[in-house]
């Protein structure tokens, strides 16, 4: 039986320099501490980092879903990344037949959306009607200073 042992060595190094005395008027090097960048710079960073295309997120009442699908091919063919609502829920599905899941899943997918918006570099306003949760979404996106585009610029609810 073999048995091997690490030995660790530790070592000291010393630096002696001479200081003169601080003087009456001597000021202090300003001392500068490394700013902390926020949640939304490391992202934009790491997009950078990861050579990531522009991320564009499709806002709009999901009554224009194939409009979306329209929208999303003709960004994706620019070479954007493209994500949008992935839940029509206006249409009839067995996920949210019940009353009470469907309003669970409504909050869930609002959130998630929100997640988007945060996510992409931009937003592109699908459809020619801007109900209150598009309103909510393009405030929101506004708010956090992604640029927002329209598919039909007159709806735009600041211009």
């Amino acid at each position: 039986m073999s048995t091997s042992f690490v030995t660790k060595r530790s070592w000291t190094l010393s630096f002696s320099s001479p200081q003169a005395p601080l003087g009456p008027h001597h000021q202090e090097e300003p001392v500068s501490y490394p700013q902390l960048l926020t949640p939304e710079e490391k992202l934009a960073d790491a997009k950078k980092l990861l050579s990531l295309p522009r991320i564009v997120v499709i806002c709009g009442s999901t009554r224009f879903m194939t409009e979306m699908n329209e929208a999303d091919l003709r960004e994706t063919k620019a070479g954007k990344i493209v994500v949008k609502p992935g839940c029509d829920m206006k249409s009839p599905h067995e996920l949210w037949s019940d009353p009470v899941e469907a309003e669970a899943l409504k909050v869930r997918l609002d959130d998630l959306h929100r997640a988007k918006i945060r996510l992409a570099d931009e937003v592109l306003v699908v459809g020619d009607y801007i109900g209150d949760s598009t309103r909510a979404e393009i405030a929101y996106a506004r708010s956090l200073g992604k640029p927002v585009r329209f598919t039909h610029p007159e709806i735009d609810p600041d211009a």
